[in-house]
């Protein structure tokens, strides 16, 4: 059996995330195991970095399968995009060491979370920018917020599932807060996110940004690791994971 990595752009829009949950025909995962099934003749189980939630968009998602021998990248690509829906393209596809695992030899992730700050929502990017329009948001309070979640900390305050029972401990190696016109992009980089964690993290640099919460609360929150003290979770649309990065193990 040859190891495939592969890399993804997707729409999340109307799917119900990556994770086949009963109905694969709604979730990412599901339609790349379908098309992958109907090409190989045999179960083809897609391996990916981890779960996006429902209606969150990627750039750069990665995944592996593994398939019979006789298939080989090129081949296997162009049929892929030739049957997959075209809110899904595979990007690329290498042969890799038959132990690659994409979730568990990814070492870091970069999400990037938009958030619209225009009095007139963004008709044509709507699917993929928050629309915040209620007040100006202070970017300064936001920034020195982002420093003191930036490191390793229990991020259980910052976690969307109320039964997690492993490690909810995580490290940011950088939140970047950078500013355009009717718009704030927010990339958080780390070595991996609980359920909900950016969009939650996002919430709390909203209300800190509007005046709700005070930059240095953050510190009190992951403290008392309460997930009632940290800010709303903000919707899923703005957010797209944009790159899983590997090392060796994602080379052949």
């Amino acid at each position: 059996m040859k190891n495939y990595k592969i890399t993804i752009a997707y729409d999340g829009t109307r799917y119900k995330g990556w994770q086949v949950l009963g109905d694969s025909s709604a979730t990412i995962q599901g339609k790349l195991q379908n098309v992958l099934e109907s090409i190989a003749g045999h179960p083809v189980e897609v391996i990916g970095s981890g779960r996006t939630d429902a209606g969150v968009h990627a750039k750069g998602q990665v995944a592996n399968f593994h398939i019979e021998d006789s298939f080989n990248g090129e081949e296997l690509l162009s049929r892929m995009n030739h049957y997959l829906p075209e809110d899904i393209a595979v990007l690329d596809m290498e042969e890799v060491d038959e132990r690659f695992h994409a979730r568990y030899h990814a070492t870091e992730k970069t999400y990037r979370y938009r958030i619209h700050t225009g009095t007139i929502p963004n008709v044509f990017e709507r699917k993929y920018v928050y629309t915040y329009c209620d007040s100006r948001l202070d970017t300064d309070r936001m920034k020195e917020a982002a420093k003191l979640l930036t490191g390793t900390f229990d991020f259980a305050a910052f976690c969307g599932n109320k039964k997690m029972k492993k490690s909810t401990v995580r490290t940011i190696n950088n939140i970047e807060i950078s500013e355009k016109e009717n718009e704030i992009v927010i990339d958080y980089t780390g070595d991996g996110f609980l359920q909900n964690m950016v969009r939650i993290l996002t919430g709390t640099l909203i209300e800190i940004g509007d005046g709700r919460k005070n930059p240095k609360d953050v510190v009190e929150i992951l403290k008392k690791k309460d997930r009632k003290l940290a800010g709303y979770t903000a919707p899923a649309q703005g957010l797209m994971l944009m790159r899983v990065e590997y090392g060796k193990m994602g080379r052949i």
